[in-house]
């Protein structure tokens, strides 16, 4: 089945634009997403893929451009907005509260509550081991501060809260940064079962490996501007090391 001819994207990013001090750090750059697909962004610091990635956040406003959401256009002005798109981040930093245990993180700032007010403890206990369950039925941390997990298992804490609140756009910014191959192959099973739920993900990367292993397609930049992009089964991690350095298009003379 080819998606781009069956489906609706889920996101449109479209003629996107943004300058900080007179330099444009995103220009004219056009991306989509499918629903079960992983788009990476690939580029050295500076490319502009963080930045683009954070107008669809709603992070910063673009000075021009247009996104879609499932084909129809969207306003995004604010992280909020996003969200009601059902778009969610999860930054390298996971923003995690280091002292609080798996379910306080799940819930946090969106608790639970009894008919009586109260936190319902219990019953967001009950509701992180079922979504954990079925992301990462490994874990079993759960009266643990998060502080005491390990990277893979932080990530499925921060994957799990986004999914709960029903994401289904997702950004993700390095998910594998300072993991094992034990942990990498943890996050990498978590992506495919995303995608096995009809989720799209951004994968924000410095690393081609990553890349190549987690994700369906790669969109190159370089100095703000799209390089390209390209089904990740039809190029050589050189071509894409190629567009990355050199700017240029796989098959490309370089000039």
């Amino acid at each position: 089945m080819n998606k781009q001819t069956s489906q609706t994207p889920l996101v449109e990013l479209r003629n996107m634009s943004i300058a900080f001090g007179g330099v444009r750090a995103v220009d004219d750059v056009s991306i989509d997403l499918y629903p079960g697909e992983v788009v990476g962004l690939l580029g050295h610091n500076g490319a502009g893929k963080s930045t683009l990635i954070k107008m669809l956040s709603g992070a910063y406003g673009a000075d021009s451009g247009e996104i879609r959401i499932n084909g129809e256009k969207a306003t995004i002005n604010n992280p909020r907005d996003a969200r009601r798109y059902n778009i969610e981040t999860i930054y390298q930093t996971l923003a995690l509260a280091d002292n609080l245990d798996a379910a306080s993180n799940l819930f946090l700032g969106r608790e639970l509550t009894s008919g009586m007010g109260f936190v319902d403890d219990d019953a967001m206990e009950a509701e992180t081991r079922k979504i954990m369950n079925r992301l990462n039925p490994n874990f079993q941390k759960f009266a643990e501060p998060v502080s005491a997990l390990s990277g893979g298992q932080r990530q499925s804490v921060a994957i799990a809260r986004a999914v709960y609140f029903d994401a289904r756009i997702l950004i993700m910014d390095e998910p594998t940064a300072a993991l094992g191959p034990h942990e990498t192959q943890m996050v990498s099973e978590l992506i495919q079962k995303l995608k096995a739920d009809g989720i799209g993900i951004f994968l924000i990367s410095h690393d081609i490996h990553d890349v190549m292993e987690l994700c369906d397609r790669a969109s190159v930049m370089k100095n703000g501007k799209l390089v390209d992009t390209v089904d990740v089964k039809d190029v050589t991690d050189d071509e894409l090391l190629s567009m990355i350095i050199l700017g240029k298009k796989p098959g490309e003379d370089a000039a």
